[in-house]
């Protein structure tokens, strides 16, 4: 038997919408672990937010920033940074329009502006303070994913002047931006190849619009009974919600736990 890999979300899949690691979820994981199926987390979270959870789960391979920082058994293996000019230039746009923006390494991150109630307000939801202000922090450094916080259509003004990047919304007031082309799928599939496996054997967990890439590529795609409808589109199959333990669920009705 191909020994098999699951990338698993972390919002709305691994964490519920308390943002807490249901029990069960848990030990879903550690039980996959000890059958020799090969676990991961694909998050739009810097690694540096999640700490904490891949130690209480014993995972050290792990996709951040939607793709764009890769660590496989604890080694960065990928990484695709924004482009600086162009950072720049979206950054001065924002900054005229009174858009604030977080720019963030793989070791912390830098919002635009001293105080927003947009951005406390979102990363609150992640039970994240606002961070320190610091407007040149993407400058000599790789940023691998930004925030801009904009609320509506006011994205498609980014959209249509920086194509260098993707805009992923995720909150009604903030959107990730990301070099053009970088998603999950990306990630798993860099990760897939050091790993030395198929993309046939790859199994992946989500819930938002910056898992619908992956859901779509891998062998398998979960989408959460909570997921947004585009996710469950793409989705082999849909399991429960986070809160119903949708994660061990899916896997023995997968048959990756029996």
């Amino acid at each position: 038997m191909n020994k098999k890999i699951a990338f698993f979300d972390i919002d709305g899949t691994l964490l519920d919408h308390d943002k807490k690691l249901p029990e069960n979820t848990k030990q879903a994981i550690l039980d996959l672990k000890d059958q020799g199926v090969f676990c991961a987390i694909a998050t739009g979270r810097a690694p540096f937010m999640y700490k904490e959870l891949r130690e209480e789960l014993g995972i050290d391979s792990f996709i951040s920033f939607n793709g764009q920082y890769v660590v496989f058994e604890g080694e960065e293996i990928y990484t695709n940074p924004l482009s600086e000019p162009d950072l720049e230039q979206l950054h001065k746009h924002a900054e005229s329009n009174d858009h604030p923006m977080v720019f963030m390494s793989h070791e912390e991150m830098k919002a635009s502006v001293p105080d927003h109630h947009h951005i406390e307000e979102s990363l609150g939801t992640l039970y994240i303070d606002h961070p320190k202000e610091d407007a040149s922090f993407f400058k000599g450094r790789n940023i691998y994913q930004s925030l801009i916080f904009c609320v509506g259509d006011e994205i498609e003004e980014y959209r249509e002047t920086y194509d260098a990047f993707d805009y992923i919304r995720w909150h009604p007031v903030s959107c990730d931006v990301l070099p053009r082309g970088g998603s999950k799928a990306l990630g798993i599939m860099k990760m897939v190849e050091a790993a030395g496996l198929s993309m046939e054997d790859t199994y992946a967990f989500g819930d938002g619009l910056n898992d619908i890439e992956m859901i779509r590529e891998v062998g398998t795609g979960v989408a959460m009974g909570n997921a947004v409808p585009e996710t469950k589109a793409v989705s082999d199959f849909v399991t429960s919600d986070v809160g119903e333990d949708g994660i061990s669920h899916a896997i023995y009705e997968l048959g990756l736990l029996k």
